[in-house]
């Protein structure tokens, strides 16, 4: 197998290429989904093949195919080949990347139950038990359930003398239970995904967590509305951990900020002109990192898709805007080398500047200390919307479930609660995180986040721990 890639690799400098590389992969899913305790969804899917990506007169060709045929990888080379000459023909300048020490090894997630071999009664009858524990409540009408599991086997090589072996184990699991009556519906949920064997999904507690899901979402039916205007704002993990997502992940991605995300998602607010000029992205407790390289998390890997060693990469320091997410292309735009976020969803798609684990790193606060630190507040969990504008200045969420803050005290239960901000005010206003406590900060997975055109729908994590922010407009909305 290493020669014929490698004679891939020959045959595309033969052809005019100055750089090549190509990502053999295959990837095996197995998402399983319940409804009222019954199996709703089983699928199990198997795809391969072969991705190669070449420079030709300065301008990038890209050709894909599912064929294991060396006839057939020749033929995809001539494809790339031929697209990169018809860009090059409309280039507005050579493409150039930074500097690179290749790699040759092999990489492996750690595994310590196989969840490919865990029979699928024993996944059936984990979220059937979670759906007898929610209807013990009886207005509970709802309930659903899902494990995903997932394993990715790369091989990664270029024309530089790059050979990179890497395989992705990822497992994880969600439930909701839905409450009607007062003529209302609430919903509470919970999800986590992890680098890791169905021995993540065990560790999860899921029957336990779903008996309080239901207690929740029923007292939900019987909640006062939250209450508009502006308050302290305290935000559980799961909360901060989309709200990093949306707020800072997404703005720091360079080929958003340099345009070309634009017709899908939009760009970003964080424009080329505010880098290395000292920006004010938040307040002085705010650091954010990108760091790929926490074992369990399922933004991490050991290498991204143009052979970049995984790495942590500071973001925000001290609420300072340091760096964006760089390819080694956008990279060199700004005299830096790639921090390793270049990745593509399968062999068949081409790479794009993708988040990592985006985390808000811990605080010297408990979660304690911060409620008993405001007088006036809401405390929120978990999201439930999110919209924001298309250069992720403005937007608006919501989540499940809030607790009204008296005088350092958790007081009533409130459905519904939202709020609105502008990213850097709101992020300026952060004045307190948690995480000196124990357990209070970790990291989320996250296997939804969209981008580019097609859509590639790639797996990312957030660390985050409780945090507040003050003076926020609360309660957008009824």
């Amino acid at each position: 197998m290493r020669d014929q890639l490698q004679e891939l690799l020959t045959l595309a400098t033969r052809k005019g290429a100055s750089y090549a590389d190509l990502r053999l992969g295959e990837r095996q899913s197995q998402p399983l989904f319940l409804r009222n305790g019954n199996v709703q969804s089983l699928t199990s899917s198997n795809d391969q093949g072969i991705g190669i990506r070449v420079i030709v007169d300065g301008g990038w060709g890209f050709a894909s195919t599912p064929s294991l045929e060396m006839q057939d990888w020749e033929n995809t080379v001539n494809e790339a080949i031929a697209i990169a000459k018809a860009s090059a023909s409309c280039k507005i300048k050579d493409i150039s990347l930074t500097p690179l020490d290749p790699t040759d090894g092999t990489f492996a997630v750690k595994v310590q139950k196989d969840p490919f071999q865990v029979p699928l009664d024993e996944m059936t009858g984990l979220l059937q038990a979670c759906h007898e524990a929610m209807i013990q409540i009886p207005e509970i009408k709802v309930t659903t359930g899902h494990i995903l599991t997932s394993r990715s086997q790369q091989i990664f090589a270029s024309t530089e003398g790059a050979w990179i072996e890497q395989e992705i184990t990822q497992c994880g699991a969600g439930i909701e239970a839905y409450a009607r009556g007062n003529q209302d519906m609430q919903r509470r949920s919970w999800s986590d995904y992890k680098n890791a064997g169905f021995e993540a999904v065990e560790a999860m507690h899921l029957v336990q967590t779903a008996s309080q899901l239901a207690v929740d979402a029923s007292a939900l039916l019987e909640a006062e509305v939250c209450p508009k205007g502006p308050t302290d704002l305290i935000m559980n993990g799961a909360m901060a951990a989309l709200q990093v997502h949306e707020s800072c992940g997404h703005p720091v991605e360079l080929d958003r900020v340099l345009g070309s995300e634009s017709t899908y998602a939009g760009t970003s607010f964080l424009t080329p002109d505010l880098y290395g000029k000292q920006f004010r992205y938040g307040s002085e407790v705010v650091n954010i990192v990108a760091d790929a390289t926490i074992p369990d998390a399922m933004g991490s890997f050991f290498f991204d898709d143009e052979g970049v060693p995984a790495q942590r990469t500071p973001i925000i320091d001290h609420g300072i805007f340091t760096n964006y997410l760089t390819s080694r292309e956008t990279a060199g735009k700004f005299g830096l080398t790639s921090n390793g976020t270049m990745r593509a969803v399968g062999w068949m798609n081409l790479p794009l500047v993708r988040m990592t684990n985006i985390n808000l790193e811990p605080g010297d606060w408990t979660t304690d200390e911060i409620i008993k630190d405001t007088k006036k507040g809401v405390f929120v969990f978990e999201p439930k919307s999110w919209s924001l504008d298309d250069k992720r200045m403005n937007f608006h969420f919501g989540s499940e479930l809030a607790y009204e803050i008296v005088d350092g005290e958790i007081g009533r239960l409130l459905k519904n609660p939202a709020y609105t901000a502008l990213t850097p005010e709101f992020w300026g206003s952060c004045d307190a995180v948690a995480g000196k406590g124990k357990d209070e900060w970790r990291v989320w997975g996250m296997p939804g986040c969209a981008k580019g055109e097609p859509i590639q729908v790639i797996n990312v994590g957030h660390g985050a721990a409780p945090a507040r922010f003050r003076n926020v407009k609360v309660g957008v909305g009824e």
